[in-house]
């Protein structure tokens, strides 16, 4: 070492380039500011890694740029970086807290000289920040490079992307009533994909033709990555349906409202173009919000780029792994080899071996005991008492987060909010409150004051609309104590998510209406805005490419506003007119807050309840209007979360916006009239939606839907949780839900520098209640130990191998688990084909089977409140 450096007190960092000195000298710093020369090999290097949350390549990567970083602006970047990811979970805590000593301490100034080492790991960290991502996860599959000249808009592309389209949206419709039912994923979409793009740059013959003065490419060469996930996102896009399918069906079929106009395929197509492309709006007026900066890394879009990477990456690069072995095998292979293992495993807790998947053991050594079912059960109880339930991984995934996907502290969070809720339907059905002792503990039904399943069309007109009489001769409506506690979670996490969002991430939205006003005013386009805000590499490189204009969106929202007026007005709905308004203001309300939870944690908070509440209560009695008021109000908001993960996975794919655009609108237009020509001929099918339906086609998720607009739109909200009803302490959950994270702000401030305090999400704890229903708390916990393997044990010890192997083996289990699902359907479940044996018959037995309650009626018995003409009834 030189004196010169030693002199500076620089540390030496081994596995560095050696910069000359005369470089080194030309620089415009002071001795501090000097870049470490290599002198050796110590275990300085592997700390440093470790402390940065950075792979040995993104380390030398990231100390090239940092040579070219003045003290100045390393200071200027993390006061900035401080703003926006102190409280951010996602961040590596070990790097906020150098950040904090770096910024706190006056002497960094004063004397650099002192603190060469702390201001050497700030100018690589603020270089690996600026010229990459901020996050370990992200530059896993994620390149911060691009090449402008790779072909995105071809004939291949949009033949290939056209046809998963039809694909996706036809099986996906014609699948949706069946029970179980069958569903298509993009990813399956973009595996299969994948040979048809390589067979079509095999055998295409290269010709050409033009159209208007535009060269057109019939084989435009090498199948690539950017080609690839543009088809992706058309499939992923395609194969969301129309919400308004579910309404158009309660609206038809004689066991429902039997309102034949309804089969009108003018009035389908209007309502259902109208709520497919509302989204779109509000997804083009929170880019700047929601995609472009990097603190929203889109945990889901990165199992997508995994596989797209793994199909395309077929570099054999070295990484240190688990039991101290040198692993090479390349991502593609990796994922072939967990592929064909996910394959073949799940044909046995699927369909030979159903014991794996409901291993509720502990219930099996007393089969009819009705409190061990309770306690342990996977099916009929909570399963909060099972150290370990299943073997499946397809229940893991219960409520999409793959625990190798989303965060350790989402997967944790989640978990524990559940158990705590878990807690609260324990309490709630062994004090028999609200009669729930007479109902199975957890189940999403509505029963009446026999304990049986609640007859709605006891309660409601020829025309759908409540009859009070009807609804004093019969019952109130019941539900269990899991569903109790759900509908308390939901409400809960709505006021959370908007406190939460206000007070942990205050910063992030007004730097966001900075870079919209900003952008207004000087009409310029591009990616990110630098207005109070960092750009990272993406940001950068997407400047490349020409914006898609918010008048775009705009023009989209209006017209998809129109349609609707359209299609509510011109026919006999009963409904008025301001659903449409009043639900696109709910999601507009909303989009920014849920955007930003799911982006950082994968979460995603749905409207459905609240949208169902509060058109409930504006128009009373009148299920149809509660259905479009929830259609507008949940799906925008819900659908604009989907087309936002999109834009996303093409900004970090660079693909260029306006090809996106054109891609999502192309691909919903598809999907929107082959949803609805599907539709027109499963009405008429013989017997549909019935117990004597062929193909099994009984029409599950379309029960529920008629289930569910009748408790909130026909009998209301108002008469179920307002003073007079039965429920209403249930509307604490909104008091509680704002209190939630007041409590953990306040611990932050008090204990800032605190590593659980940070990892501590209050809209995650929330969220673990909102899924009880239909499922216990067995789906939920067995991902707590696989995501504790890969995020804290793998990922803290071996980084390289995480990075390299961890979303690609996300992405095989999912794709093998929807293709083995569909390929058992279509041949040994199709024809009724069963293995009767214990494995499969094992599960069902006792209370697993038929649910048992803690009380029970005696023949002609029901319990309070009934009602009759003499007594109060709820308004």
């Amino acid at each position: 070492m030189s004196t010169k450096h030693k002199e500076a007190g620089i540390t030496p960092i081994q596995g560095e380039a050696v910069i000359s000195s005369e470089k080194l000298s030309a620089e415009k710093t002071n001795d501090a500011e000097l870049i470490p020369i290599n002198t050796g090999t110590t275990s300085l290097e592997h700390e440093f890694e470790h402390e940065l949350d950075v792979t040995e390549d993104d380390l030398l990567e990231a100390k090239a740029a940092a040579a070219a970083m003045s003290l100045d602006d390393v200071v200027k970047l993390m006061k900035n970086v401080r703003k926006i990811h102190e409280r951010d979970p996602n961040f590596p805590h070990q790097v906020l807290l150098r950040i904090d000593d770096f910024l706190n301490n006056d002497d960094v100034l004063s004397n650099p000289e002192k603190h060469s080492k702390l201001i050497y790991e700030m100018k690589v960290e603020g270089s690996l920040i600026t010229n990459n991502s901020p996050y370990a996860e992200v530059r896993a599959v994620v390149d911060n490079k691009d090449d402008p000249s790779m072909p995105v808009s071809t004939v291949r592309a949009w033949t290939i992307g056209v046809f998963f389209s039809i694909f996706l949206s036809f099986v996906n419709q014609l699948f949706s009533v069946r029970q179980p039912p069958i569903v298509i994923d993009s990813n399956v979409a973009q595996l299969l994909a994948f040979p048809l793009g390589k067979a079509w740059e095999k055998w295409m013959p290269a010709a050409s033709f033009s159209i208007l003065g535009t060269k057109i490419h019939l084989n435009p060469g090498r199948f690539n990555k950017k080609e690839h996930m543009l088809i992706a996102i058309m499939a992923n896009t395609a194969k969301i349906l129309p919400y308004t399918t579910y309404l158009i069906w309660s609206q038809v079929l004689p066991m429902y409202f039997n309102q034949q106009y309804a089969r009108s395929f003018g009035y389908q197509i209007l309502i259902s173009l109208s709520t497919n492309f509302v989204g779109y709006g509000l997804a083009g007026m929170v880019r700047r919000f929601v995609v472009y900066p990097a603190y929203c890394m889109w945990p889901a879009s990165l199992v997508t780029i995994a596989l797209n990477a793994a199909l395309h990456d077929e570099k054999e690069s070295t990484v240190l792994g688990p039991f101290k072995r040198i692993y090479t095998m390349s991502r593609f292979r990796f994922f072939l080899w967990a592929f064909g293992a996910m394959f073949i495993y799940f044909w046995f807790p699927n369909y030979l071996f159903q014991a794996l998947t409901y291993f509720s053991w502990m219930t099996w050594i007393a089969p009819n005991n009705a409190n061990l079912t309770t306690l342990c059960g996977f099916q009929k109880g909570t399963g909060m008492f099972n150290p370990w339930p299943t073997f499946d991984w397809n229940v893991m995934m219960f409520d999409a987060l793959d625990p190798l996907m989303v965060p350790w502290f989402s997967t944790v969070n989640r978990t524990i909010g559940m158990w705590l809720t878990g807690l609260v339907i324990l309490a709630i059905y062994y004090s028999n409150t609200w009669n729930t002792g007479y109902m199975q503990i957890n189940s999403n039904r509505t029963y009446d004051h026999f304990g049986a399943l609640y007859n709605v069309s006891s309660v409601v007109s020829p025309q759908g609309l409540f009859d009070r009489q009807k609804y004093i001769d019969y019952s109130a409506p019941y539900i269990s104590a899991a569903m109790a506690t759900v509908y308390g979670a939901f409400f809960g996490i709505y006021t959370c998510t908007v406190v939460h969002v206000a007070l942990f991430h205050r910063y992030e939205i007004m730097t966001g209406f900075r870079s919209v006003w900003a952008t207004l005013r000087r009409s310029k386009s591009g990616g990110a805005s630098d207005d109070g805000e960092y750009m990272d590499a993406h940001s950068r490189l997407m400047q490349k490419y020409r914006e898609v204009p918010v008048w775009w969106y705009m023009g989209t929202l209006v017209v998809a506003a129109a349609l609707g007026f359209a299609g509510v007005g011109a026919w006999p709905t009963y409904t008025t007119l301001g659903v449409v308004p009043y639900g696109v203001l709910l999601a507009l309300v909303f989009v920014i807050p849920v955007g930003i939870v799911k982006s950082m944690t994968g979460i995603e908070v749905s409207l459905n309840v609240l949208a169902e509440f509060i058109g409930g209560m504006i128009v009373p009695g009148n299920a149809l209007a509660m259905n479009y008021f929830k259609t507008y109000g949940y799906v925008t908001c819900a659908q604009a979360m989907g087309f936002v993960n999109d834009l996303k996975v093409a900004h970090y794919l660079k693909l260029p916006p306006r090809v996106t655009f054109s891609g999502q609108m192309i691909a919903t237009l598809i999907s929107t009239f082959v949803s609805i020509g599907v539709l027109s001929f499963q009405i008429d099918i013989p017997g549909v939606c019935t117990a004597e339906a062929p193909m099994r086609f009984t029409c599950p998720a379309q029960n529920s839907y008629f289930t569910s607009s009748v408790l909130w739109g026909t009998i209301g909200p108002v008469k179920v949780f307002s003073h007079k009803g039965q429920y209403a302490p249930l509307l604490l959950g909104f008091p509680l839900g704002a209190i939630t994270p007041v409590i953990f702000w306040g611990l932050m401030k008090w204990r800032p520098r605190s590593r659980w305090v940070r990892q501590v999400h209050p809209v995650a704890l929330w969220y673990g209640g909102v899924f009880w229903v239909p499922y216990s708390f067995s789906y939920a916990w067995p991902a707590v130990p696989v995501a504790w393997l890969s995020w804290i044990y793998i990922k803290s010890r071996f980084l390289a191998f995480w990075s390299k192997y961890n979303f690609v083996l996300s992405a095989s289990f999912s794709a093998a688990i929807a293709i083995s699902g569909i390929v058992m359907l279509f041949s040994v479940q199709w024809v009724g084909a069963t293995v009767e044996w214990w494995g499969n018959t094992q599960p069902y037995i006792g209370c697993e089977g038929i649910a048992c309650t803690l009380k029970s009626l005696a023949p002609g018995e029901r319990f309070y409140p009934w009602w009759n003409g003499n007594q109060t009834l709820a308004p």
